[in-house]
């Protein structure tokens, strides 16, 4: 069934007020219809104070002048604008007779702030001017998303369609309803492609999966979202049941772009979802930016986290590491587990051989720990001959077979020694997994002492630990 007037009008409320992207819509007669709850965080302005008035300029000016949309409604010619604007502002590559500009406005915040603003007409069934949109984002810190608001269907499209900023929704059905001019250029698929189908991940993977807007309608708990965004995302700082995440999308353009993206779900009156609203970012430059300077960095934090004898991690980067992937296990209910490795009469090697011997020996056995690892999973040189491998998203059977398959391997390397003899040593691990009540400490000490039991069984075997008490 077609939606009424009324609740077109209502999914345009609950679009305008779901938008983390500053909104204001004001009518022929120059009277604000809309303020959205991201424009009053943006200007310090309440809604109430602006609603049915004619008075916007307040939020961003000293003295009585048109904002942006006020010049739209008027239908004004680019002169005017530029008067207003002067170098500043033009037309809108994306939106026909709309504008956008770029202004600094010293009033808000500390210091003030920069921000991008854009203005198109909204047009009745004869084309005539009866309004205008307005959107703002703080382009001082990060150009946030959303655009797109929704009253009725005729004014929903063309409110989605006037942002600049990649905008689809999708309705309860994971149908595409919307598909905005912005969206087809960063994805390279035209609307008339995918509205009225639930194909909406075509353009971002290459086998089906849901995108973020699919798991708002799926009612998905941070749980679900981990699971294909681990460590990822956020929840929306602004939107209840709303997400935020960056990601990167190896087939668009030639090297593939990091997008940042969020989703919040769309509400009628009663407060059921009928829909969610997506929008995206290339912050593929920014990226870039980041991570030249993280490499630059790496080459010096490497040297506080690697062990320098054998190129595993240390046992500071493992108390580093350690209590974000406990938390993450009890948050999510993953599991976790962890190895603890001791070289079989190490002393022994030493005597005989001398230091460069045992040198050797663990760097050969550090070759098979990481010959074991999967790309999730982490080692460290834990401290002399002692050597600690933490496995997420692994219970104990997976984590035991993978200690198995270690100590054959190591069983079955001859280390050559500078003395000129071939060498095999062997090694005995202690496997723990985290449960109900454990800590770094205790989960480290389950391993630690299972390693030990394995030594009194002769060495050269795998013990799993006892559950903690």
């Amino acid at each position: 069934m077609p939606q009424t007037t009324e609740g077109n009008c209502i999914a345009l409320t609950h679009l305008v007020e779901g938008n983390p992207v500053a909104t204001i819509v004001i009518d022929a007669q120059h009277k604000v219809t809309h303020w959205n709850r991201a424009c009053a965080v943006l200007t310090g302005v309440a809604a109430g104070e602006m609603i049915g008035r004619s008075e916007q300029w307040r939020a961003f000016y000293d003295f009585a002048r048109p904002i942006l949309a006020d010049l739209v409604v008027d239908d004004v010619v680019d002169a005017e604008v530029e008067h207003f604007y002067d170098g500043k502002s033009g037309r809108s590559a994306l939106i026909p007779d709309a504008f956008e500009a770029e202004d600094f406005f010293p009033a808000f915040g500390q210091g003030g702030r920069w921000l991008f603003f854009t203005a198109a007409a909204i047009r009745n069934a004869n084309g005539e001017i009866i309004g205008a949109i307005e959107t703002l984002q703080d382009v001082t810190e990060r150009r946030v998303a959303e655009a797109a608001l929704r009253e009725k269907e005729a004014y929903l499209a063309q409110i989605v369609d006037g942002s600049s900023v990649a905008t689809l929704v999708i309705d309860s059905q994971h149908r595409v309803t919307h598909w905005n001019r912005a969206c087809e250029v960063l994805t390279g698929t035209l609307a008339k492609e995918v509205i009225g189908t639930g194909k909406q991940w075509k353009s971002f993977y290459p086998s089906p999966r849901p995108i973020m807007a699919d798991l708002i309608i799926d009612h998905a708990n941070e749980n679900a979202v981990d699971r294909l965004y681990h460590g990822r995302f956020r929840p929306s700082p602004l939107i209840p049941g709303g997400y935020e995440a960056e990601d990167f999308f190896p087939h668009f353009g030639e090297r593939g772009r990091w997008l940042f993206f969020t989703a919040a779900p769309l509400r009628n009156g009663t407060g059921q979802v009928i829909g969610a609203i997506e929008t995206l970012q290339d912050v593929t430059e920014r990226r870039r930016a980041e991570e030249a300077l993280r490499e630059s960095e790496e080459r010096y934090r490497s040297l506080s986290q690697t062990d320098s004898l054998t190129g595993l991690f240390n046992s500071r980067h493992l108390h580093e590491q350690l209590p974000g992937e406990l938390e993450r296990t009890a948050r999510y209910g993953r599991p976790l587990s962890l190895l603890v490795l001791d070289c079989d009469n190490f002393k022994s090697v030493n005597d005989c051989y001398g230091h460069l011997g045992g040198d050797k020996v663990l760097q050969n056995l550090a070759t098979a720990i990481r010959q074991c690892l999967r790309r999730s999973d982490l080692a460290f040189r834990y401290g002399g001959e002692e050597f600690v491998v933490l496995l997420p998203e692994t219970d104990i059977l997976a984590a035991t077979a993978i200690a198995e398959r270690l100590r054959e391997l190591f069983a079955g390397i001859e280390t050559h020694v500078p003395s000129g003899y071939a060498v095999r040593c062997t090694v005995s691990i202690g496997v723990a997994e985290c449960m109900a009540g454990d800590d770094e400490a205790s989960l480290v000490r389950r391993a630690d002492e299972a390693c030990y039991v394995a030594k009194e069984r002769g060495k050269n075997c795998v013990v799993t630990a006892n559950l903690p008490s």
